[in-house]
């Protein structure tokens, strides 16, 4: 299953509107849309999400923005981002029940995702990516990790619409733009 990453830098660079990316994620029937954006104020983020939410009726994630977590169905945090706010648990605490995935690289931090309070884990980056900076790709050697998850599993980081991957997800945010782009 396709798991769209509305990333509004790509948006911008791609010169693609929200609606245009959110009709192409529906044709494509992608059940998830995560809205990434790293660059923007958070009152521009907060209104951009209240638009999405009219325009999307299926699962909404942000990312990294736990204070806006009221205005979508989950959370999507960076390893960097269990620093941030010291464990699971405190992120828990500020989202309840609501869906809480996080990026891992390598098996040490898939195996680790195993015992925590999270619903699914991202996992790569699968190939190179201009999205966003990558210290490693993985390849195919994650879908090897990625049977080590007691967590659904989505391949994230360069992966394009055509993969065959073994996971629930993959997430599409720049291949989606390109189809977009050449309509």
């Amino acid at each position: 299953m396709i798991y769209a990453l509305l990333d509004f830098d790509l948006l911008q660079k791609y010169n693609i509107s929200i609606e245009e990316f959110i009709n192409k994620s529906k044709e494509l029937n992608a059940p998830i849309l995560q809205y990434r954006d790293k660059n923007s104020n958070i009152q521009d983020i907060k209104n951009r999400l209240i638009k999405i939410r009219t325009l999307w009726s299926k699962t909404l994630i942000i990312n990294d923005y736990i204070e806006l977590i009221e205005f979508a169905d989950g959370l999507h945090i960076g390893q960097e981002d269990l620093e941030k706010y010291k464990s699971i648990k405190n992120i828990r605490k500020q989202i309840g029940n609501k869906i809480l995935g996080l990026s891992t690289h390598n098996k040490k931090e898939v195996l680790e995702a195993n015992n925590m309070d999270i619903n699914y884990i991202g996992l790569g980056a699968y190939r190179p990516t201009t999205t966003k900076d990558v210290s490693s790709i993985g390849g195919d050697s994650l879908l090897e990790i990625a049977k080590l998850s007691n967590k659904d599993v989505a391949i994230i980081g360069g992966v394009k619409l055509n993969d065959k991957l073994p996971t629930k997800y993959k997430v599409i945010g720049s291949d989606i733009c390109k189809l977009i782009s050449i309509q």
